[in-house]
């Protein structure tokens, strides 16, 4: 898997990878993490990913963490 960049926010980390023809965005909360792939064929640019990486598509990532993270502790 190649690294090519992070894309900055407060919340949470952000990567960008590329690896096997497709675009891996890779969000990271603590013990948490959530990957989207994306064909490298779909998309014109790498630039394209960060206008699909917006401030709505990142709170509904966070949301998500906040319920996985009440799943990983209600299930102890």
């Amino acid at each position: 898997m190649h690294f090519i960049k992070r894309i900055e926010n407060p919340v949470c980390q952000i990567s960008l990878f590329s690896w096997n023809g497709k675009y891996i965005v890779k969000f990271e909360a603590n013990q948490l993490e959530q990957t989207y792939k994306i064909d490298q064929t779909e998309i014109e640019s790498i630039n394209e990913i960060e206008l699909i990486v917006n401030e709505e598509f990142i709170k509904k990532v966070i949301a998500r963490f906040q319920e996985m993270s009440e799943d990983w502790y209600s299930s102890f």
